[in-house]
């Protein structure tokens, strides 16, 4: 309640102020319309769902068996339909709002034959998250155990929400894709955009600070660790739109192995094959198949305590 009669009056003039800016077209700070935009809490929702199926036994219901699996994956399944094509078909339908189209009708059916075909690509992405931990295993001394792994890494959360990404970014969906790449961010401070190129038996070490942007290409057996950054340079302030279509962000070929703090940038740059980038450098420039790029090691200036 407000006590001040001042106040009491005041306040109904600044909420008229306040409302009259969502009428400003010039402003792109409001979203006012009869579709809304997808949910992030129905997509987290969602990729919880999909982390079950796709590790069953490890998330959701624990006491999970060979005979009652088909049930419990077979309604999951049923549930991750229903709510994945309603965000699906928010998605679509801004589309179809900005470009004037109309086809609403439309926008649903395409929202339920893309989320058919990305519950068709399930059982890949189970073969690709598979090689994916088993990388982690080999690659990480300290890991006893899958189990580990898949609980408590950072790097499988990250990779396994970037798989389920990325499969939506192929089949070409707006907004949902990137929504859930930024949340595995927040969790695991792992910043893969869902557009990136990934192989197989991808592993990051730690994985704090590492980011992988859009248009990056990243090959078969690669490891990096935390802070490593695979980036575009920068370009003019009014540059981004003659950038958005052209390749911005490395390659990094089969083999190769980053070590922390690295900053590798540009579309150009190719980190050729079995190579192995030291920590803390920077590379503007591509690197031969087969190299070592370190910083040289400074001097160390010890002093006694006096």
């Amino acid at each position: 309640m407000i006590r001040n009669l001042q106040r009491q009056r005041e306040l109904p003039e600044l909420i008229d102020k306040i409302v009259r800016t969502y009428r400003d077209a010039e402003l792109h700070l409001q979203h006012l319309g009869e579709i809304p935009l997808p949910s992030e809490n129905a997509i987290v929702e969602i990729l919880n769902k999909l982390r079950t199926v796709l590790f069953p036994g490890y998330f959701g219901r624990e006491s999970l068996t060979n005979r009652s699996v088909d049930y419990y994956v077979g309604e999951l399944l049923y549930e991750i339909y229903e709510q994945l094509s309603d965000e699906l078909y928010k998605a679509f339908h801004q589309t179809c709002t900005h470009e004037a189209k109309g086809d609403y009708d439309g926008c649903l059916e395409k929202a339920e034959d893309v989320c058919l075909k990305f519950i068709q690509a399930i059982p890949e992405l189970r073969n690709l998250l598979e090689i994916d931990i088993e990388a982690a295993m080999d690659g990480d001394p300290a890991a006893k155990s899958f189990d580990e792994i898949i609980f408590s890494y950072p790097c499988s959360t990250a990779i396994t929400t970037y798989r389920i990404a990325h499969e939506l970014h192929l089949l070409e969906v707006p907004l949902i894709p990137r929504i859930m790449t930024e949340y595995a961010h927040r969790r695991t401070g792992i910043d893969i955009h869902p557009g990136a190129r990934i192989g197989r038996r991808f592993f990051i070490d730690h994985g704090t600070g590492v980011v992988i942007g859009e248009t990056t290409e990243i090959g078969e057996n690669v490891k990096l660790y935390q802070g490593v950054t695979v980036g575009a340079l920068s370009f003019p302030q009014k540059g981004a739109e003659g950038a958005r279509s052209k390749k911005r962000h490395p390659t990094i070929e089969d083999n190769v192995v980053v070590y922390s703090g690295a900053t590798i940038l540009g579309g150009n740059t190719v980190i050729g094959r079995d190579s192995i980038i030291g920590g803390n450098v920077w590379i503007i420039s591509s690197v031969p198949p087969g190299s070592k790029v370190m910083i040289e090691v400074p001097k160390l200036r010890i002093t006694a305590n006096q």
